[in-house]
């Protein structure tokens, strides 16, 4: 079994950027070897209300999409052409000052992209 090597980042919404507080709704998986940029991610709205009840859910959900366009190569619509997926991955693991904010790349080794993606959402977001 050949193992590649990944990069990762869990997207968190940050309802309060002067606060740092958090939660987990997504994650982004990047394997240069495997040709493979993903965006995987999961809303929980009444956790969110729980943890910020002015939160407006819908622009949380409205931005992991544009995200994951961005992840898909999609432009248009205030999207930036990024073109190649490293590129790509390195725009959507910035830093920025915004509800939906990438959290620190990790690496790792494995033998199916697409099935980590799953994993991690499931032990870092679900």
């Amino acid at each position: 079994m050949t193992l590649l090597p990944y990069q990762y980042v869990v997207l968190r919404c940050v309802p309060r950027v002067d606060r740092e507080e958090f939660v987990n709704v997504g994650v982004v998986l990047y394997s240069q070897v495997a040709d493979f940029l993903a965006v995987a991610h999961h809303v929980e709205t009444a956790r969110l209300l729980a943890f910020a009840r002015d939160l407006d859910v819908e622009s949380v959900i409205e931005s992991l999409a544009t995200l994951s366009a961005v992840c898909r190569g999609e432009t248009g619509d205030g999207r930036p052409d990024l073109g190649p997926l490293g590129r790509r991955f390195g725009w959507l693991s910035a830093p920025r000052s915004t509800v939906i904010q990438p959290g620190p790349v990790h690496s790792g080794l494995t033998a199916a992209p697409a099935s980590t993606l799953a994993d991690l959402l499931t032990r870092l977001v679900r």
